[in-house]
């Protein structure tokens, strides 16, 4: 009786590292994969703040005469009178 419940324990045993192996490689895998996105997001996050910095900046500078003729030029595609405009298109 006494070696039954040996190789019961030992069986027992077996089977609790065999699942604590696995559930090890799960959770590594799920910490790599969270990784991964916080790294993406934070790429996205340093991208949003620099597009809110030059939007901060047009909303300071929004009554200079030099931010809106760039931004009359860059957005709106404007141009001053008597000015022209080349295309390049060699491309």
């Amino acid at each position: 009786m006494r070696g039954r419940f040996n190789i019961f324990a030992k069986l027992v045993l077996l089977i609790l590292v065999v699942y604590a192996v696995v559930t090890l490689f799960n959770l590594r895998e799920k910490a790599d994969t969270a990784a991964e996105e916080n790294a993406s997001l934070q790429q996205q996050v340093d991208a949003l703040r620099v597009d809110n910095e030059e939007l901060e900046y047009e909303i300071a500078h929004s009554e200079d005469e030099e931010t809106k003729v760039e931004i009359a030029r860059d957005k709106l595609g404007l141009v001053l009178p008597g000015e022209k405009v080349f295309y390049n298109t060699a491309k």
